[in-house]
């Protein structure tokens, strides 16, 4: 299953049942833009999720990149759009349609980050069950730099798993994370050679598929269960301070400047 560009232009998520079927593989696949998440990716990428999720012959999903990147993040000229009223707030219903479905799916998801992760090709990591990540590839938040607080329950998630200090560091510096320092952090389980992660990943997806499907099913829902009311609530007030923030000056000043590096 593919989900077609705009225009009929290469398919904007390639999705591709591995082995027998029950590993499924969803890829970003907007290399020209590094894989950054516009309104027609995050509605993809969503509709894959979900439609994942009630496939009895898709046991675990795994997310990865097409191209150099895992994924940039938000499209800034939607960003953009979105700060100046040329879009509406209901615009951005994709963002947060894909949070829901990614929250709330009760198979494993699983990330073989194969290059940048920036934003939410950062945050959306907190959310998987299982990451990998290339030995060269980076992630970064540059959300204080941007003018915009925290997104997709960061502010909960990154402090419950990589403590409260480490956590403090990344969303204030918007600094770089490698991939032994996101192992180190509980970010990533391990990383690998770029040429060998998905591999490695894929052979982990499929020991996990092999399992009775309930069984794996019925640990996730009680792993969800100890933390989706805080992630909820994480994003209800991240939702609010982004509200707040939405198109005032400094905001306004910190996306062009960001624009023109």
């Amino acid at each position: 299953m593919t989900t077609p560009a705009a225009g009929g232009s290469a398919p904007i998520v390639v999705t591709e049942a591995v082995g027998d079927g029950s590993v499924r593989l969803v890829r970003f696949n907007r290399p020209e833009a590094r894989n950054a998440f516009n309104f027609a990716l995050y509605d993809a990428v969503t509709d894959a999720i979900t439609d994942a999720a009630v496939s009895s012959e898709v046991h675990v999903v795994v997310l990865t990149g097409t191209g150099s990147a895992f994924s940039a993040g938000q499209d800034l000229k939607e960003m953009a759009q979105l700060v100046t009223g040329e879009a509406t707030p209901e615009a951005a219903k994709g963002f947060r349609g894909l949070l829901d479905a990614v929250q709330s799916f009760e198979k494993p998801l699983l990330a073989a980050v194969n290059g940048v992760g920036v934003g939410l090709g950062f945050t959306l990591l907190a959310h998987c069950d299982l990451v990998f990540m290339a030995d060269d590839a980076r992630l970064r938040v540059p959300f204080a730099e941007l003018g915009v607080p925290p997104e997709a329950a960061s502010s909960f998630l990154f402090p419950r798993t990589m403590g409260w200090q480490r956590a403090a560091h990344v969303l204030f510096t918007g600094s770089w994370m490698g991939a032994s320092e996101a192992v180190d952090a509980g970010i990533a389980l391990a990383h690998y050679p770029a040429e060998s992660l998905l591999e490695e990943t894929l052979a982990v997806a499929a020991t996990i598929a092999a399992a009775p499907v309930e069984a794996v099913m019925a640990s996730k829902r009680l792993l969800l269960a100890t933390r989706v009311p805080d992630v909820t609530a994480a994003r209800d007030r991240e939702d609010a301070a982004f509200v707040e923030l939405l198109g005032s000056a400094a905001t306004l000043a910190a996306l062009e400047r960001f624009g023109t590096k």
